[in-house]
């Protein structure tokens, strides 16, 4: 089996699961079928716009889908046809669309003014409130998740004076040169073994010299940590890590990984990094850090906390933030903390993202959780739920999945077919499937979950036959 660039599975004439090829090829056609406005504008858009879309992550197959407007849990794309939206903006959508708090914040704040490139006092209150969430007293505002882990390494850098970092083998942390290393490596790529995962760049552009700087452990392994850091002593600023690993499905960290992944950084004068642009607020209140009640160095934030306008966050210690006040690092950026994202951020620590939002969150995945679970169990699928917070998968494979490796041996149809069939049925979740995970918003109610579970329950017959055949 082989593996295209969106991470599934690519069918070929050898393979004997002809019947779930039959099957995603018509739920495809089903799909074209619904959206005759989207293929127009996708033509439209492909003489404008590189590949037709604003971001390679919109490359979807058959072709993307064009969104009109959002209200609630509900999006509507541009041919009428509404959706359960639980793509949720890749994790950004916590709050829903149009949550009245979000709107009432930004449409008072636009009235008063849209940039002035100096501190406001919402931009205060956010930092005290992150603060108090997540352990770590000093902060400082960008605009992006991106931006987030890119001033971390950098910071990490100029604080122990040392060039390598070490990341995740099969974890993002955005497109900036440090990290596009390892992202999502193929198979057939010289990736080394799991023991000794190979530095891989993760497109063109990224040159070798700075892809060098960057090491890859494997989830999960401290032995693949500590080999680097014996082997280059004196050398590694630190790492960034996802607390619990996204972008391959959802990978939990195994008891006790993290608390004795700061140890081992720590004994060796590195620093650590959490990467909780995904898990920040989805996660829990205070994400994977208070989840695991592991405080790192560094933690960066974005999507979510920003209820669906741009901003991005870096949490750090008074010691290491010292560093910035001084401006032996500079944090800059002409929108760092802009009055509407800060405006928006303050709504949604104080007024969105509450004890009882949580509660009611907390229940609808484990409805999902337990309904789904029942689903596999009857049609006898090889797949398992995961989930965390607001945020849920489905792993299509019988056994747990650890780290990058186990992930690689999935077969990526049986997700774009649930995709498919999910859409087909008027629910929207993420279109890299494999990779993706979906997101519940404080506005989504049991309605939302009884159509996501009706179209799984779909999904899981005909694919259940696919199998059998």
């Amino acid at each position: 089996m082989t593996m295209n660039r969106l991470g599934t599975a690519s069918s070929d004439a050898q393979s004997p699961r002809t019947a779930l090829d039959a099957l995603v090829a018509e739920e495809e056609r089903i799909f074209l079928a619904r959206q005759p406005r989207s293929g127009e504008l996708y033509e439209r858009a492909r003489r404008v716009l590189a590949g037709g879309v604003t971001s390679n992550w919109q490359i979807t197959r058959p072709q993307p889908v064009f969104i009109d407007h959002g209200h609630g849990s509900k999006i509507v794309d541009v041919d009428g046809n509404e959706y359960v939206d639980l793509h949720g903006g890749y994790g950004a959508g916590l709050a829903g669309h149009a949550h009245p708090a979000i709107v009432e914040a930004v449409t008072a704040q636009v009235r008063r003014g849209t940039h002035f490139a100096q501190p406001n006092e919402d931009a205060v209150v956010v930092a005290e409130e992150l603060a108090r969430r997540f352990g770590l007293p000093m902060w400082r505002f960008m605009n992006s998740g991106t931006e987030a882990t890119m001033d971390a390494v950098h910071l990490m850098r100029a604080v122990t004076g040392r060039d390598l970092i070490i990341k995740i083998e099969g974890c993002y942390h955005g497109h900036h040169d440090s990290v596009q290393v390892s992202v999502a490596p193929s198979a057939n790529e010289p990736i080394g073994t799991i023991d000794h995962p190979r530095s891989v760049p993760s497109s063109a552009g990224i040159p070798g010299a700075v892809t060098s700087l960057t090491l890859v452990a494997t989830f999960n392994d401290l032995a693949s940590v500590e080999q680097l850091l014996e082997g280059h002593q004196g050398q590694i600023a630190g790492m960034i890590v996802e607390p619990i690993m996204m972008n391959a499905g959802i990978i939990p960290p195994q008891p006790g990984y993290l608390e004795s992944l700061k140890e081992l950084l720590h004994r060796h004068d590195a620093l650590l990094c959490f990467d909780e642009v995904k898990t920040g607020l989805p996660a829990g209140p205070s994400g994977a850090t208070g989840i695991y009640d592991v405080v790192p160095d560094i933690v960066c934030l974005a999507k979510a906390i920003g209820g669906g306008l741009i901003v991005g966050s870096v949490g750090a210690t008074e010691e290491l933030m010292d560093h910035v006040a001084k401006g032996d690092y500079e944090m800059v950026g002409t929108f760092n903390g802009n009055p509407l994202s800060m405006a928006a951020a303050r709504a949604m620590l104080e007024k969105v993202a509450t004890d009882d939002a949580y509660d009611r969150l907390g229940r609808l995945r484990q409805r999902i959780d337990e309904t789904l679970s029942a689903r596999i169990a009857r049609y006898g699928l090889p797949a398992h739920v995961v989930s965390v917070g607001a945020k849920g998968c489905v792993t299509f494979s019988t056994t747990p999945v650890r780290n990058y490796r186990d992930f690689l041996a999935i077969d990526g149809r049986y997700n774009h077919l649930h995709w498919l069939c999910q859409l087909n049925g008027g629910v929207f979740l993420p279109p890299w499937g494999k990779t993706e995970q979906w997101l519940l918003s404080v506005q989504h109610d049991d309605s939302d979950v009884d159509r996501f579970v009706a179209n799984f329950e779909r999904f899981a017959e005909i694919s259940a036959g696919a199998i059998s055949s």
